[in-house]
């Protein structure tokens, strides 16, 4: 049977590999210098090669991006702001948020007397009827999320759901008052949740030394407990990486045991 010509390829000679390339199928024979002009009507028009693919363009057709420029985001960390009532919770927060902290102040009124004690060297007007909320990002790897506790005992009923998810706390104590803070270290206690206790610095002093309020609060040699002015935006950021060490230090623990 005599060979089939494709009436779209050049006659090739028969045999070998060379009869079927690509050169000898689209490209110009040896020797014979190129058309120019236009064709006649007798000769066959060149066909060319097909175009390699090429996808759409658009964003929702871009690759991913996997090189080492992508950054991933960082971690989200949720830490408990607690303590007593009028001890610095919402300055705490509001020291240290690199947002505007989200605050449900209310105004005090006659109504309060007796019930809420801000303490003698308080010139507080105002108080958190629901949370504080603010976040700060400490590297590129992670950013706390930071939920301060009302204080009063009334409110005690929603510690358990701002303590959902939490990996510590940091219980605010005023050195002068410090029966206030009982109620928050023994919540803590009993939920197991990792937590600092702060002695805020009222007027850049305590009232008694460190040790002697650690024996006044009964807590154990495991608890830091440390000297930290919520007013200070670097002291509340020292006293927050204590809360994260402390976290990391319990997770370490429990994951040998």
């Amino acid at each position: 049977m005599d060979s089939v010509r494709s009436p779209e390829w050049p006659a090739a000679p028969l045999g070998g590999l060379a009869a079927n390339s690509a050169t000898t199928r689209y490209g110009t024979p040896a020797g014979t210098a190129p058309a120019t002009g236009r064709a006649t009507p007798s000769d066959p028009p060149p066909t060319a090669p097909p175009s390699p693919y090429r996808p759409p363009a658009g964003p929702q057709h871009a690759a991913p991006d996997r090189g080492p420029s992508r950054v991933a985001p960082p971690i989200p960390v949720k830490i408990l702001i607690a303590g007593g009532f009028g001890v610095g919770k919402t300055t705490t927060v509001g020291a240290i948020s690199e947002i505007t902290p989200l605050t449900t102040e209310a105004e005090m009124t006659s109504v309060g007397i007796g019930v809420d004690d801000p303490g003698g060297r308080s010139g507080k007007t105002t108080t958190t009827v629901a949370m504080d909320f603010g976040c700060v990002t400490i590297d590129r790897s992670l950013k706390l999320y930071l939920f301060g506790t009302p204080g009063q005992a009334r409110f005690g009923f929603m510690w358990d759901d701002l303590a959902r998810g939490a990996l510590g706390a940091l219980v605010v104590v005023d050195s002068t008052r410090l029966d206030d803070c009982y109620p928050a270290i023994d919540f803590f206690e009993r939920s197991g949740l990792p937590f600092v206790v702060g002695v805020n610095a009222f007027d850049g002093r305590l009232a008694l030394d460190l040790t002697s309020i650690r024996w006044a609060l009964a807590i154990g040699d495991q608890v830091p407990l440390i000297r930290f002015d919520a007013r200070d935006r670097l002291s509340v950021r020292d006293a927050l990486l204590v809360v994260l060490d402390r976290a990391l230090d319990r997770a370490t623990r429990e994951g040998r045991d």
